[in-house]
């Protein structure tokens, strides 16, 4: 199965999903025209990864901003890996967060609620 990469613009995230490691990347700001369009690609290679997925799989979100439609991609992103959960239970997310952005880390303990998959909360320090 051949990795997934995306490279990130000043609207769409970084996309790098790494089919091998069972590594995953998402990261910048998401903000496009389209957000179902934009990550339609992303979640039919999900679907495919799910049917043959590493043992272990970990997803790093480290975004700096996301509009509500990419909330609900995210939120699709993160169904696909409770699916993925239910056959295999090693799947973890790793949510970054700038220190003192409220708004990043509330997003992140939102998913904790609805997603059942575990999600971690990682503070960053600002970056100058």
């Amino acid at each position: 199965m051949e990795n997934f990469f995306l490279e990130g613009t000043n609207k769409t995230p970084q996309l790098d999903f790494n089919s091998n490691e069972g590594r995953f990347l998402i990261a910048g700001r998401s903000i496009p025209e389209n957000s179902i369009e934009f990550y339609k690609p992303l979640f039919e290679w999900l679907d495919n990864y799910v049917s043959q997925a590493k043992s272990s799989t970990v997803l790093d979100v480290k975004l700096e901003y996301f509009n509500t439609s990419s909330s609900k991609c995210l939120v699709e992103i993160f169904r696909k890996l409770e699916t993925l959960q239910q056959k295999n239970d090693n799947v973890l997310i790793n949510w970054y967060y700038e220190e003192d952005d409220e708004d990043m880390q509330e997003s992140g303990e939102d998913f904790q609620e609805i997603i059942d998959v575990k999600i971690v909360l990682n503070e960053m320090e600002e970056e100058d």
